[in-house]
């Protein structure tokens, strides 16, 4: 993972409350020390739905049990789940998007047999998930659906997870070491994280790892010790330019913004006005992790991480629970239902208005 660029140097070192907010994404804040920054875009990540891999090995393949996770030998290969198929032409604008879905399923079905899932992402390409290694090996030599030339490429996050495990034993153990003895149990990288303190970076017992499936076990054993995995919860993804939540600055179509008094085309660097936020507009700089959309994106990412579900599933759920100043619950939340009981029909009432309200049933007019 690719580490961050270090952020408005000089306003760092006088506000200790802050400063964790533009470290590298190993550094981060001591009561922060379970949470991990991850520039990556969450939107076109729904949620992995699909079980673990089956406990019966297919012919020729050798598993082991470790705790709560079936692992492999380090020799062999674990085959991913989700590819991304695109179609190939001169023209950015044919996507999936024109394309009959029953010409998709049927193409898919009778290439590699049936699938877990077909999704269409926003950007018109497909998702697929696949259930087993043969099919994860047929769909990669896909050329075409049909007549219409595609290129198949594994997806960029939906085949891994990271985990967070805590021991104090394994503090002064090399990371090298550490990812060699647990490379059996699935694990494929391993970060340690580091806090801040008086200017200086200290190691810490927590250590991040990346596992080489869609959903982390529970449990991995570090020599004699079984360690839990608890999730991992990434940071709002802030974007260093515009300081708007939601991208990173490699794609920001928006203009330069300091992160300190919210004024366009400057950076923070040498900045001295009176700090605002540009994204709550309070008093406070736009990388303070007590502003409120600061918290509102962490619960958003926190929902989904822990009911795994979709981006902006998650979005919808939180934002349904969190009513917003000034505005009734129905406005909120936007959609009202009422059983009607006389005559055993569901009324379902859409509103922007906090006047509209539902107040009684409809009756039946008299013969």
């Amino acid at each position: 993972m690719a580490v961050l660029p270090p952020l408005e140097k000089s306003i760092l070192q006088t506000r200790d409350s802050d400063a964790d907010a533009e470290m590298s994404s190993s550094s981060l804040s001591e009561e922060d020390a379970l949470e991990y920054d991850m520039s990556e875009d969450l939107e076109d990540s729904p949620a992995v739905n699909s079980p673990p891999p089956s406990s019966k090995p297919e012919k020729g393949e050798k598993y082991k049990n470790s705790g709560h996770h079936i692992a492999q030998s380090s020799f062999e290969k674990h085959f991913d789940f989700f590819f991304v198929i695109q179609r190939t032409t001169s023209d950015p604008k044919e996507t999936f998007h024109t394309v009959s879905p029953f010409l998709v399923e049927k193409a898919i079905s009778s290439t590699i047999g049936e699938v877990a899932s077909i999704k269409k992402l926003r950007s018109g390409d497909l998702l697929v998930e696949v259930t087993s290694r043969k099919q994860a090996q047929q769909i990669l030599k896909l050329k075409a659906l049909a007549t219409i030339p595609v290129n198949v490429s594994t997806h960029r996050t939906l085949n891994s997870s990271k985990g967070v495990i805590t021991c104090g034993e394994l503090l002064h153990v090399p990371l090298e070491e550490i990812s060699e003895k647990l490379c059996t149990q699935g694990e494929t990288h391993v970060r340690r994280i580091t806090i801040r303190r008086d200017g200086k970076l200290l190691d810490t017992k927590h250590l991040i790892l990346t596992f080489n499936s869609p959903k982390s076990p529970e449990s991995i054993k570090a020599g004699y010790i079984k360690l839990p995995v608890k999730p991992f919860i990434p940071n709002p993804l802030r974007c260093f330019k515009c300081q708007r939540f939601g991208h990173p600055n490699a794609t920001c179509r928006g203009t330069l913004t300091c992160a300190r008094c919210a004024v366009a085309g400057h950076d923070s660097t040498n900045c001295e006005a009176a700090e605002h936020c540009v994204n709550c507009k309070g008093q406070h700089t736009s990388f303070s992790r007590s502003c409120p959309k600061w918290k509102l994106e962490k619960e958003i990412i926190t929902t989904k991480v822990k009911q795994n579900i979709s981006f902006s599933e998650a979005r919808r759920l939180v934002q349904a629970q969190t009513p917003t100043v000034g505005r009734s619950y129905a406005s909120a939340t936007k959609t009202l239902k009422a059983c009607e009981t006389q005559t055993k029909r569901v009324v379902i009432l859409t509103t922007d208005s906090d006047s509209d309200q539902i107040s009684s049933p409809t009756k039946r007019k008299s013969p």
